[in-house]
C-alpha cells in the first residue's frame, strides 16, 4: 500500500523567526490591532462559514469584498492593519477571505525570489504523481540510481524519497546552495535514514531531483502546468526559472522559484479548498489535507546536541508543508527575506506578505499570537 504524505518539504521554524519573513493573521485580523476588536473574530467565524458555501474562486482577478462589515471585519481595524504595515519595510500584503479580497496594501504584482516557500510549491507538485504511482514514495536512492560527488555511503544510498521529503534521509552530503543546517549535521553514516531530522538543502534538492527523475518532467514546466495555469497566475513567467547551485558540490541543484503576492495566494487559497478549483481536482483532496495537519515525528538535532548551538537548537523541523507549528487551526509556508508567507485558516480564509527589505518579523508573529 503507498504511504500517505507526512507532512514534508517544509521550513525550519527557528530560521523562519529569525529572517525577514511574516505571520500575517486571517483568523480575526483586526483583532490583534486592538483589544476592542476581539468581538470582529465571532462574526468572522460566522461570515466565513456562510462565505465557505459559496465556494467563490477568482477568475483573471480577484473580485473583492466592498463592505469589510458584512463579512464580519471591523473597517477600524483594518485600517489599523494599514498603518502598521506602512511602519514597516512591506512590498505587499493581501488578505483573501471567502475567495475575494478583503484587504490589499503595497505591491501584490511584483514577482520575486522565493527561497524555502520553494519547497511548498514543489510538495504540491507531488500530489497528482504520488496519487497515480508515477513517484514511489518507497523508492530508495539506490533503487532510483541516484549519487553525489564523491560518491553516497551505503547506508546513505538507503534513504527513500520519503525521508528526502521529511527531511530525514541521514544523508550529510554538501548541498549545491546554502541556507540550512549541514554545519551542524552529526558524521555522515551515523544516523538511519528516517531516524533524524536535520534541515537539509541536500534533502530538498534530491527531492527536487527526484521528482523530475520519476516523472520525466522539469520542476519548472509542472510548476506551469500543474498550478500556473489552472490556477490562472497572473503574473508567472516560465522564463525567469532556472536551477542554482555549484554543481560541484552536488549533482542537484537548488529550484528556487519567482512569485507574485497575488499568485500566491491563488496557491493558498487552492490548499485551503483542499485542492479543489472551480470544481476540478488540481491536487488530490486527500494528499492536500495530508499536507495541512500538523505532526511530529522522529528526533531532530533538539534531540542530540549539535556541534555548535545556534539560535534554533531546541526547535524541531515541524514536518509539514502547510501547516502552523503554533496554531492547529491555521496554515503557513514561509521563509527567508523577500519571499512570501502566508497563514489561512479553516475558515476561509488566506494572508500573503512579501516583507520589504529588512522586514521583520517578530512584531507581526507577536500581533498574531494574541
Amino acid at each position: 500500500m503507498r504511504p500517505s504524505f507526512p507532512q514534508a518539504l517544509f521550513q525550519d521554524p527557528g530560521r523562519a523567526i529569525r529572517s525577514s519573513a511574516l505571520i500575517v493573521i486571517c483568523l480575526g485580523l483586526a483583532a490583534p490591532f486592538g483589544s476592542d476588536l476581539s468581538s470582529a473574530y465571532d462574526l468572522h467565524a460566522q461570515a466565513a462559514v456562510a462565505e465557505a458555501q459559496t465556494q467563490v474562486y477568482p477568475g483573471a482577478r480577484w473580485e473583492r469584498i466592498a463592505d469589510p462589515e458584512n463579512a464580519g471585519y471591523s473597517a477600524a481595524g483594518l485600517e489599523r492593519v494599514r498603518t502598521y504595515a506602512e511602519t514597516i519595510p512591506t512590498t505587499g500584503l493581501l488578505v483573501v477571505v471567502g475567495g475575494r479580497v478583503l484587504f490589499e496594501y503595497g505591491d501584490v504584482e511584483e514577482v520575486s525570489y522565493l527561497a524555502s516557500v520553494r519547497k511548498s510549491i514543489l510538495a504540491m507538485l507531488y500530489g497528482n504523481y504520488v496519487a497515480d504511482g508515477t513517484i514511489d514514495l518507497e523508492k530508495t536512492l539506490e533503487e532510483l540510481g541516484m549519487d553525489d560527488v564523491g560518491g553516497l555511503l551505503p547506508v546513505e544510498r538507503q534513504a527513500k524519497v520519503l525521508h528526502l521529503v521529511t527531511a530525514r534521509s541521514g544523508v550529510y552530503h554538501p548541498a549545491s546552495n546554502p541556507g540550512d543546517n549541514l554545519a551542524d549535521a552529526p558524521a555522515r553514516g551515523s544516523q538511519e535514514p528516517g531516524t533524524y531530522m536535520l534541515y537539509s538543502n541536500w534533502d530538498f534538492n534530491a527531492a527536487g531531483g527526484a521528482f523530475e527523475l520519476m516523472t520525466g518532467r522539469d520542476i519548472f514546466d509542472a510548476l506551469q502546468t500543474d498550478l500556473a495555469e489552472p490556477l490562472e497566475f497572473q503574473d508567472f513567467d516560465r522564463s525567469l526559472h532556472r536551477k542554482g547551485g555549484d554543481r560541484e558540490r552536488s549533482l542537484y541543484p537548488s529550484y528556487h522559484m519567482h512569485l507574485s503576492t497575488r499568485d500566491m495566494a491563488r496557491a493558498g487559497y487552492l490548499m485551503l479548498r483542499e485542492g479543489n478549483w472551480k470544481g476540478e481536482q488540481v491536487i488530490p483532496a486527500d494528499w492536500a489535507r495530508e499536507t495541512t495537519v500538523r505532526r511530529r515525528s522522529g528526533r531532530s538535532r533538539a534531540d542530540i546536541p549539535a556541534k555548535a548551538p545556534t539560535a534554533n537548537t531546541s526547535r524541531s523541523f515541524q514536518p509539514s508543508t502547510w501547516s502552523s507549528p503554533t496554531k492547529p487551526r491555521s496554515d503557513r509556508i514561509g521563509g527567508s527575506s523577500g519571499e512570501h508567507r502566508g497563514v489561512h485558516s479553516r475558515r476561509s480564509s488566506t494572508g500573503w506578505w512579501k516583507p520589504g527589505p529588512g522586514g521583520e518579523s517578530g512584531r507581526l508573529a507577536q500581533l498574531s499570537s494574541r
